[in-house]
């Protein structure tokens, strides 16, 4: 039986709305333009899995703006694979729209979350060509801390969905040289799943994998240069107000096109 509360039963494959998600996809590169100086992919790791085979995107969970990066980040790099991701019911009781966009509610203190999780789950990842993004760490964490800890779930998936690839994807939000910020992230390389090792070495394997991932991005983060990342969208620049009014107002005397960019557009 559905749970009670539950919108169009207890099957987020159901509940999910192909068309709300690619509408949503859509607003959220006006809200990215509108909060990020930019959305940066590390060019050391673009994504490239095999079609077909489902895909768990194994990730760090440093801000509330999360969930909204994946299905940006589905929608414009992963087009035509139905995306979906767990998250916690009474969060997502805040955000009951998420529900159209795959996302299903579980109790993360509780056996019977850890079981619902691991059932949608293998039903999401038995859809061809599926995608589960999952925050793995469980809880905000900021990126810097080590060692990387994960809930054992995604360990369990990788053991009982053995056609599965499992991506580690690190993220950062980071302010450079600009008044916004700037949505950094940096794919792992590919994991292929299997029964070869147990729950307890697949975790570790995994938070080996994230770390290192993390790492890589923090590395690149400092070095603050644009051509180590394709530029996935692209935001609002400058201070805005009597500032910017006064910039443009000058460059326009001295016959200049205005950036508002503090070091150009890059």
């Amino acid at each position: 039986m559905p749970e009670p509360g539950a919108r169009g039963g207890d099957d987020p494959l159901a509940r999910r709305s192909p068309f709300l998600f690619w509408a949503f996809g859509w607003y959220l590169r006006w809200y990215f333009w509108l909060k990020f100086h930019a959305v940066r992919v590390s060019l050391a790791s673009l994504p490239d899995v095999p079609p077909g085979r489902p895909v768990i995107i194994c990730s760090n969970h440093p801000s509330w703006w999360d969930p909204a990066l994946y299905i940006l980040l589905a929608t414009r790099l992963f087009t035509g694979r139905p995306g979906f991701g767990p998250m916690d019911a009474e969060a997502l009781g805040q955000y009951g729209v998420l529900e159209r966009m795959g996302i299903f509610g579980i109790d993360l203190a509780s056996p019977r979350g850890a079981a619902r999780f691991l059932e949608t789950s293998l039903r999401v990842l038995a859809t061809p060509g599926a995608m589960l993004w999952i925050t793995a760490e469980g809880a905000f964490t900021d990126p810097r801390t080590r060692p990387v800890r994960l809930r054992p779930g995604i360990a369990h998936l990788a053991r009982r969905v053995p056609d599965a690839v499992i991506l580690p994807l690190a993220v950062e939000y980071s302010f450079w040289n600009e008044s916004k910020p700037e949505a950094l992230v940096r794919f792992g390389a590919p994991i292929e799943t299997g029964r070869g090792r147990s729950v307890v070495e697949w975790t570790a394997h995994l938070e080996a994998e994230l770390a290192r991932t993390m790492d890589a991005l923090a590395a690149e983060s400092l070095q603050r240069n644009p051509m180590l990342f394709r530029r996935l969208l692209g935001g609002r620049a400058g201070v805005g107000g009597i500032y910017d009014s006064w910039r443009r107002l000058r460059a326009w005397s001295a016959g200049r096109r205005f950036d508002a960019s503090h070091e150009g557009r890059k």
